[in-house]
């Protein structure tokens, strides 16, 4: 299945049923009173979180949704049937905005978590409510309401605890391999990812973290070369950042320092919040080198890096699961910070602090 993950819909809901004004022609009643009934409620539309559906495809090709409009009103007291509701179901992380004012209007992060995007108009009244004392044969109904109707841009934000981030080759999908059950391709040639994947880490029999593989940046990304940016935007869910370098490119004209600072700064560039997240140094490839221990502590030191890093080989799975275990400590601590201060805030809401 094709990945997308933008999509630009229209959803219009449907218009309510009008009311009528009829009165009642029985036998030996030739002057009954009013009986007209309301017109029916249109339909609204409604989107779901659905944890089954990974893309945006279904709504690529398909941009118009029309929910069904209201019954109008009939004699006898009769009220119009309502329009039926019409449900859209989206992945998990999709992020609904209004594409006129770019508004975000909802971030739909759990799954069947619900909510309307377009609301039914209300039924037109018949005639039998404004009948009175002094009009006993009212005339008057009214019109249905009209539907909501708004150009939604879709946007899908992958749910993951940790991001890969790096060059093209720096064996962000090697690693992804090595340590979870995802297969995403693997070749000796650039941009063998073209879509993000998703690997389950199992440390333990309870214990686990979601890790999301991106294409690989370039410099000059933020002008467009290579992928650009466009999927940058599945990292801003992460709790950590893992930046892969290349410790033994095959180009020996490559230097792993600059392109590690290329990185970070095509991050910068891109979002200050995401650059500014916790981000740990991952040096690759070093069953590839003969000093690796002295050429990683040069590495760091040309760098300048001040934060953790860890000297792995992907494909050998050396430093794997060191650093898988330190991942699951990291994710297990801020989950548990969040839910500490999401517990206060609460308290405070309460007490009225």
């Amino acid at each position: 299945m094709k990945f997308i993950d933008e999509a630009t819909i229209k959803v219009y809901a449907g218009d309510g049923g009008n009311g009528v004004a009829t009165f009642r022609r029985e036998k030996y009643e030739a002057m009954g009173g009013p009986n007209g009934g309301d017109g029916g409620r249109g339909g609204s539309i409604y989107m779901i979180a659905d944890r089954n559906i990974n893309t945006l495809v279904d709504y690529r090709y398909t941009r118009v949704f029309r929910a069904k409009r209201g019954e109008n009103g009939r004699g006898s007291d009769q009220y119009g049937a309502g329009g039926d509701d019409m449900v859209l179901r989206v992945p998990v992380g999709t992020v609904i905005s209004d594409k006129a004012t770019g508004q975000v209007l909802t971030d739909l992060a759990e799954h069947d978590q619900r909510v309307m995007v377009a609301k039914g108009g209300n039924g037109g009244l018949g005639n039998i409510h404004f009948k009175s004392s002094i009009n006993r044969a009212p005339r008057q109904c009214t019109k249905g309401d009209a539907g909501e109707e708004f150009e939604l841009y879709l946007e899908l934000k992958v749910l993951a605890d940790v991001g890969l981030l790096g060059m093209p080759n720096a064996g962000k999908s090697t690693f992804i391999r090595s340590v979870s059950a995802a297969k995403p391709k693997v070749a000796d040639y650039p941009f063998t990812t073209l879509h993000p994947n998703l690997g389950v880490v199992r440390v333990d029999a309870n214990r686990s973290f979601v890790i999301a593989d991106v294409p690989g940046l370039i410099e000059g990304a933020a002008e467009g070369a290579g992928l650009g940016h466009q999927f940058l935007r599945h990292l801003s869910r992460t709790r950590l950042l893992l930046h892969l370098v290349d410790l033994a490119p095959f180009d020996e004209a490559v230097d792993p320092v600059r392109e590690a600072i290329a990185i970070t700064e095509e991050l910068r560039k891109y979002d200050e919040e995401l650059y500014n997240k916790p981000r740990w140094l991952v040096l690759n490839k070093v069953d590839m080198l003969e000093d690796s221990e002295e050429k990683v502590a040069e590495f760091v030191q040309k760098l300048g890096w001040e934060g953790r890093y860890f000297a792995i080989s992907a494909l050998a799975g050396i430093g794997c699961r060191e650093l898988t275990y330190a991942i699951m400590e990291h994710v297990e601590e801020t989950s548990r910070a969040d839910h500490e201060a999401a517990a206060s805030a609460g308290a405070d809401s309460v007490t009225g602090y």
